[in-house]
């Protein structure tokens, strides 16, 4: 069969392409724009996107369309399928007709961590001889890649990185009500996707769908200390709950002061220890979750921890690009204050731990709807106190169009810049950092490139010219003052 996908580039779509191509498929597709990871994901897997939608692409038709949930009405390949009459599908219902069905599904949903939740999952579950399919938005170090469907049959596990977002532009549930997980994760829930959802509750609304399909022998394992998913499992729940956090059924007892090692509690008894790469206490929130679920699929949690001390990460997650004239880049793909919040806390400590400290100087950009309109705008500051110094590229029309000022950031604190381009951000953070200080990008888009920018602008300088060069910005504390 013949399948083209609209939006090919997505981390999802890019997932479900190599999915079908494993099935035997000759697949195709296409997208506006391409980006890393996935541009060299899909180049890996012999599959080249086409540039743009111009409707000649879907001549001769093929035997199905999926079509993206970026993809709208008067888009010219979404306007032709309609009027040519082609066969077409969203990529949630594809998955779940073609893979899903029968599979012990592990879903894991969430405002945060949902990404390395499920690449950890997928680690353990390899590990344990049960060969899962796993379909993680985004590159798992520990695979070669980020989908694939696993060893068929009924019960066995598959792992989906359940996004709430839409799931087409003819279907706007949320993606992951298409799962029927039987083992649900949700890490957390927080406001975003204001761009869709009138607010919380219609948020949460979303949320209760899945919640409503798990069947009774299930499992949902849901953080502890969330309100938000307190009233969500408030309003109906008909599976058992095993929470996860302070006060929970599980629990994590940090041993190192950046999360390096800790032990693994269930029910107040220890049950494991794992001592790995990875950092900060979100992701042993994370960690702990991926460990519960997996017990629900029949791995130990020492089998789950022993797994875990070998877990890598996910690209863009925290990840050391590379050091330059003494100065290390990181890239997060963070996408909400709490992540920013996270993301510079957990470089930070690990910092102080490993490195014997240094500065942290962050440079994010507001790339996600959400961020970009100015709904964050209260808790976007405080997130970035825990940097010494920090630009923001203005987000332009977006905010405008909804009357944030973003330049209020630099009224609040004086340790944040807020910079119309990015040469600007290059140059005044280049001319800023010295060795041992820790440079952490974050956007969930492809911020023109800007971490391959830094490290030239870093090679460029001279030894003397960097000893001797000032700071060109305010590097003391952001204040967490309204």
């Amino acid at each position: 069969m013949h399948i083209h996908f609209l939006g090919i580039c997505g981390t999802f779509m890019s997932g479900l392409a190599m999915i079908a191509r494993e099935l035997g498929h000759r697949v195709t597709g296409s997208d506006q724009n391409v980006y890393p990871p996935m541009d060299a994901v899909l180049d890996r897997a012999g599959i080249a996107p086409i540039a743009g939608y111009d409707p000649g692409q879907l001549e001769p038709a093929p035997d199905l369309v999926v079509v993206g949930n970026a993809m709208t009405r008067g888009n010219p390949c979404v306007e032709h399928v309609l009027e040519a009459g082609l066969r077409y599908t969203s990529g949630p219902r594809w998955l779940s007709e073609e893979v899903l069905a029968h599979r012990h599904v592990i879903a894991v949903a969430g405002t945060h961590g949902k990404t390395t939740t499920t690449a950890m999952l997928a680690v353990i579950l390899d590990a344990a001889g049960l060969e899962p399919g796993f379909l993680v938005a985004g590159v798992p170090n520990d695979f070669d890649t980020g989908a694939r469907v696993g060893r068929d049959g009924p019960r066995r596990p598959f792992v989906i990185e359940a996004d709430e977002y839409d799931t087409a532009f003819f279907d706007k549930r949320s993606k992951f009500v298409h799962y029927h997980p039987r083992t649900l994760v949700l890490n957390n829930l927080e406001f975003d996707h204001a761009d869709i959802f009138d607010g919380m509750r219609d948020l949460q609304r979303q949320f209760h769908h899945v919640v409503r399909i798990v069947p009774a022998g299930g499992l949902i394992v849901a953080g502890a200390g969330q309100p938000r998913l307190d009233e969500v499992l408030a309003m109906g729940c008909w599976t058992p709950v095993e929470r996860v956090g302070d006060g929970g059924d599980w629990s994590g007892e940090m041993e190192t002061p950046e999360g390096a090692r800790f032990r693994v509690r269930r029910h107040g008894r220890v049950v494991a220890e794992v001592e790995w790469s990875q950092c900060g206490a979100h992701n042993v929130a994370n960690a702990l979750a991926a460990i519960a679920a997996a017990r629900h699929a029949g791995v130990g949690p020492e089998t789950a921890a022993s797994a875990l001390c070998g877990f890598t990460g996910v690209r863009r997650r925290l990840e050391h690009r590379e050091t330059v004239a003494g100065v290390a880049i990181y890239d997060d793909f963070a996408h909400h204050p709490t992540a920013v919040e996270a993301a510079v806390g957990a470089l930070r400590e690990t910092r102080r731990v490993r490195s014997g400290g240094g500065r942290v100087l962050a440079v994010l950009e507001p790339a996600s709807n959400t961020m970009r309109d100015g709904t964050h705008r209260a808790t976007l500051g405080p997130a970035l106190s825990g940097a010494d110094a920090a630009w923001v590229l203005a987000p332009g029309r977006a905010a405008a169009h909804t009357g944030w000022d973003v330049h209020a950031l630099e009224r609040e604190s004086g340790a944040v810049r807020v910079c119309d381009d990015i040469d600007t951000i290059v140059r005044e953070c280049t001319a800023t950092a010295c060795a041992g200080d820790a440079v952490l990008v974050m956007s969930n888009a492809g911020f023109g490139g800007i971490q391959e920018r830094l490290a030239a602008a870093l090679r460029a300088r001279t030894p003397r010219g960097h000893a001797e060069r000032e700071p060109a910005t305010p590097t003391r504390r952001v204040s967490n003052r309204p």
